[in-house]
């Protein structure tokens, strides 16, 4: 029998799981009363395939239409799917109007009055699901008939919500990063983050979550992504959750989580310093090193704790570091942001994420665009323009800097060539002129192969900053073949003769680019 609601949403890539839909199905039959999960059934895309199938395949997940039957339709939104969901919303819609259809989700939470989504759709619920998704399911398959179009999400206290965790698949266990979560909610307020709306943050009831982790460590599950957003605020939950999978060790485990750059205790350190590479990755938001910027942006951050902190785990463990910085954040320029971000390559992360601010809906970033002349895109997602001090024309060579960066740093394939690439006193000046001379050179920013970037290096390196040629071959030579690559560039020819075959995937892929970070190091 067809189900009679659908539970969807398009990732931005298959790996991912969304958790929020698992939430959703765990708690029908909880809060929508018995047999409802038994008439739901969940399905998911990536934003990569084309609507029409998308469409196609929902309407025959559905079936045909049985008279008087109500047909129900949940999609999960975000600031990544909003544009392609709504079009598929709009073509549902047009294919089947008797269809019920939900939307949910950070994307249509606020400032949804104007959203084109949410007119098409015929029910929203605001906040949190976990409650309000049943019981309006209930009220339309069985009455009576809501009167409002736009719920506000009632948020229970977390231990009447069912954990999602059975509703992993064999093939989510195989295929995808499981998120889990230990807390939901922040206790900071940063204003670029929806997460600053939230009053604190409220923890699982930890047996009941650790045993939850463990039905799935017994399933198979070995990629687990905490989406806490503070992970290392209360430490004697980090420390039980580490103990947890320090005594589930495995070579293919993989653990990552967010965490406070401030905060880093010696019993956290000395617990950390126990895993051995390839296992823990942190996420550790810095955003700005400017103490103005951070006071604007209502951001509290030790920066001399956060750098001593990064120094140890950089030095003292072997945890994957994976950083961020955010480029257009009130009253930020470009000379300020190199000065943090100089300040942070010093420190040697593994990888820095360069992104330009976003003004996410709902977040009080928005109260500063008079003041700092904070220009945004009117379209997902929303992206600074410009600002007082920073010009369009400087945003877009910004944008073009972070993807070369991405293609060249936080890909892990060059690691000896970049030291001599960056090899001045300001790293960020010295990247951002080989950036203008790339964009000057090939006007890409995409399609740039391994080999391209190999080859552009060696012109830019050689020709443009005068190095000698045959070191720098040589330096590039290593880079490429530790990288696993097996064409041949231009300036590597005649160097990569007899070579072997290139060796299957490893199943552990999710941490393929880590591993090469890892391999770096030893």
């Amino acid at each position: 029998m067809p189900p009679a609601i659908l539970l969807s949403t398009l990732n931005a890539k298959y790996i991912h799981a969304s958790l929020g839909l698992r939430y959703l199905l765990a708690n029908m039959d909880r809060h929508g009363g018995s047999g409802l999960r038994a008439q739901t059934a969940l399905r998911e895309f990536t934003i990569a395939r084309p609507v029409p199938e998308i469409v196609e395949a929902l309407l025959v997940e559905l079936g045909e239409l049985v008279g008087g039957v109500p047909q129900i339709i949940g999609f999960g939104v975000y600031i990544w799917n909003v544009v392609q969901t709504t079009e598929v919303v709009r073509q549902l819609k047009r294919a089947r109007p008797t269809l019920k259809i939900i939307l949910g989700g950070p994307e249509v939470s606020y400032e949804w009055d104007s959203q084109e989504i949410v007119r098409l759709a015929d029910y929203l619920i605001t906040g949190w699901g976990d409650v309000s998704f049943p019981k309006l399911c209930r009220a339309l398959l069985h009455g009576p008939q809501p009167l409002m179009k736009v719920i506000a999400g009632e948020q229970p206290a977390l231990a009447n919500i069912a954990l999602p965790y059975a509703e992993f698949s064999v093939d989510d266990l195989a295929h995808r990063l499981l998120y889990v979560e230990a807390s939901r909610g922040c206790p900071f307020k940063c204003e670029f983050c929806l997460s600053s709306l939230d009053k604190t943050a409220w923890a699982f009831e930890e047996e009941q979550f650790l045993a939850a982790l463990d039905m799935l460590y017994l399933r198979g599950a070995r990629n687990f992504k905490f989406v806490d957003r503070t992970f290392n605020l209360k430490i004697d939950s980090s420390l039980t959750i580490l103990q947890f999978f320090l005594d589930r060790l495995t070579p293919d485990l993989f653990l990552h989580f967010e965490v406070i750059p401030d905060h880093l205790p010696e019993r956290l350190k000395a617990m950390i310093a126990r895993f051995p590479p390839g296992v823990l990755q942190f996420e550790v938001g810095i955003q700005t090193f400017n103490p103005a910027v951070q006071q604007a942006i209502s951001r509290r951050q030790d920066n001399a704790k956060t750098c001593e902190n990064l120094s140890w785990l950089v030095n003292h463990s072997h945890a994957h570091l994976h950083t961020d910085l955010i480029f257009g954040l009130p009253g930020e320029t470009l000379g300020s942001f190199a000065a943090g971000f100089d300040r942070l390559y010093a420190l040697r992360p593994h990888e820095i994420q360069l992104g330009v601010l976003k003004r996410l809906r709902g977040t009080p970033i928005a109260r500063h665009s008079l003041a700092y002349g904070m220009v945004y895109d009117a379209e997902p997602p929303y992206a600074i323009q410009q600002t007082a001090v920073v010009d369009a024309l400087t945003v877009q060579r910004f944008t073009r800097l972070a993807r070369y960066w991405d293609l060249l740093a936080n890909s892990g394939r060059f690691p000896q060539t970049l030291p001599i690439l960056l090899d001045c006193p300001s790293p960020f000046a010295a990247f951002l002129a080989f950036s203008d001379w790339l964009w000057q050179s090939t006007g890409l920013t995409s399609r740039l192969t391994p080999e391209k970037l190999l080859d552009a290096l060696f012109d830019y390196l050689t020709n443009v900053i005068g190095r000698e040629k045959e070191s720098v071959r040589q330096i590039l030579l290593a880079d490429y073949q530790s990288s696993g690559a097996h064409a041949n560039p231009a300036c590597l020819q005649g160097l990569l003769k007899d070579r072997e075959k290139p060796v299957p995937r490893s199943a552990r892929t999710l941490v393929q680019r880590q591993d090469r970070h890892v391999s770096v190091g030893e």
